[in-house]
């Protein structure tokens, strides 16, 4: 249907012209959009670490020599050319290293309702009539304009 189309009639009415008029509305609400991001970095860093630890190391000392006594076992082993072999310890350190959580980091992120005013424009229609002299209109208001 056109804007001006006219409307039938039945016989002896006068014919009716009809319009439609229109009118914008803003709908105004929300969106959720990202509006960026956070971003959380670790690094390693190494940290030397020094520490002091007592360990025992064997010699030998022939300097003294004391005469064997009854049933000396001794764990010595006499090699074919007639030297004997004592064996020497030492302690070896160890170091070992054990990955511990050393502490837990927590991000939150929290929700604020702020509040803005939006201005946009929206577009009314508004009807204007206009007669030749002469011819009467009756008004009659249908609505808010």
């Amino acid at each position: 249907m056109n804007d001006t189309d006219s409307g039938a009639t039945a016989p002896g009415e006068e014919p009716v012209a009809e319009t439609t008029r229109h009118e914008e509305r803003a709908e105004i609400g929300t969106e959720t959009h990202e509006a960026g991001r956070i971003r959380v970095r670790k690094h390693v860093e190494d940290v030397p670490v020094a520490q002091t630890v007592a360990r025992e190391v064997e010699h030998a000392d022939a300097s003294e020599r004391v005469p064997a006594g009854e049933g000396d076992s001794g764990e010595v082993e006499t090699l074919p050319d007639g030297s004997i072999s004592i064996p020497l310890f030492e302690e070896v350190l160890v170091v070992t290293k054990k990955r511990v959580v050393r502490e837990r980091i927590i991000v939150r992120k929290q929700t604020v309702v702020e509040e803005q005013t939006v201005e946009a424009e929206v577009r009314r229609e508004h009807v204007t009539i206009e007669a030749d002299d002469g011819v009467e209109v009756e008004r009659r208001d249908r609505g808010p304009s």
